[in-house]
């Protein structure tokens, strides 16, 4: 590890915080990546200055994150950045190119679905009506990251697997004449299931983000219901608050 840290003694932050907010940057800028190998703790220390201790309680704190693991015969090796998605009109997958991830797509399900009365009324159709569902399990690094289920009116596009897993689904409405203008969203959190511990690779109640999301294009039409739970542990909203005056 090549990287250069500094701490300050005067200032009032823990020794250990400091060091632990500059190691959780260099993963986040992508200057440690994943599977980066830090230099043991008895090293690290000298080179700072620092006590063992205080290395020791910097790394855990990234551990306790999951942004670090203590690997037997290994080290403490990088895991992952935590993906910090901004509140805006975009799809998952496009977030996850542009923080240099490798997004990654499987299909669980894709179907035409009778409309429950929840997904009518997001859509604008009867409760009953055909609509089309695609269900994936969307990854970074091979990492299960969210699971999405999108409900879509039924002659909107023509999906198949293979688009489905070499792209994002709003980059193929976009590729298909649609313009996303807007869309109401609620974000939320709940304990995982058992059936979505397994599937995204979390505990059973390990904390999940959930987020309903209907978009609509430049006529007002609703094109798109999706309902999606994200890992808590690997997964962050962002979003920027003004004062009013």
């Amino acid at each position: 590890m090549d990287l250069q840290f500094s701490v300050d003694r005067s200032s009032p932050v823990p020794l250990y915080f400091q060091l632990s907010q500059q190691l959780e940057a260099a993963i986040e800028q992508g200057r440690l990546s994943p599977g980066s190998l830090l230099g043991n703790e008895i090293e690290l220390a000298g080179r700072l200055g620092l006590s063992r201790p205080t290395v020791r309680q910097a790394i855990q704190a990234l551990v306790d994150k999951g942004l670090l693991v203590r690997r037997r015969g290994i080290g403490t090796q990088v895991v992952h950045s935590q993906i910090k998605r901004p509140l805006e009109l975009s799809s998952l997958y496009d977030d996850l190119e542009a923080a240099g991830q490798r997004p990654g797509t499987r299909v669980l399900r894709l179907d035409t679905v009778e409309a429950t009365a929840e997904v009518a009324a997001a859509l604008g159709v009867p409760e009953g009506s055909e609509v089309r569902l695609v269900e994936r399990l969307r990854s970074t690094h091979g990492e299960p990251m969210a699971h999405l289920r999108n409900h879509l009116p039924p002659d909107l596009i023509d999906l198949d697997g293979e688009k489905l897993e070499n792209t994002g689904l709003y980059r193929l409405l976009r590729s298909a004449g649609i313009t996303l203008h807007s869309a109401r969203q609620t974000i939320g959190a709940r304990a995982a299931s058992a059936e979505e511990a397994e599937l995204l690779g979390e505990p059973e109640g390990a904390p999940l983000l959930t987020m309903e999301r209907t978009a609509f294009d430049d006529t007002g039409r609703a094109v798109e219901y999706g309902s999606h739970l994200y890992r808590a542990s690997r997964y962050a909203f962002e979003f920027q608050l003004l004062v009013r005056s």
